[in-house]
């Protein structure tokens, strides 16, 4: 249950911070407002993530999605660079 704790808050966290990062990057719209609309739906989805993690029966393929999600995606934004 420890596990799954961390995961679904800390995990979570990271899930939705890095989420929200590559959404503002990829949004063809003006920095300040794909700021804006990313950290609005971050909201949502560190609400419907963190419910999951613990609804979800296998706490491995918690784990695999969440910090694995966390990590390509943090990747991504690290490759992608400062938006112009």
């Amino acid at each position: 249950m420890t596990a799954r704790c961390i995961t679904a808050f800390l995990g979570n966290y990271a899930f939705a911070a890095t989420a929200t990062s590559l959404t503002a990057r990829l949004l063809p719209i003006a920095r300040v407002e794909a700021t804006v609309w990313a950290m609005i739906l971050s909201f949502l989805l560190y609400a419907i993530v963190g419910l999951w993690c613990f609804a979800e029966a296998s706490l491995a393929r918690v784990a695999a999605i969440v910090w694995g999600g966390a990590l390509l995606m943090g990747a991504a934004v690290w490759l992608i660079g400062v938006r112009p």
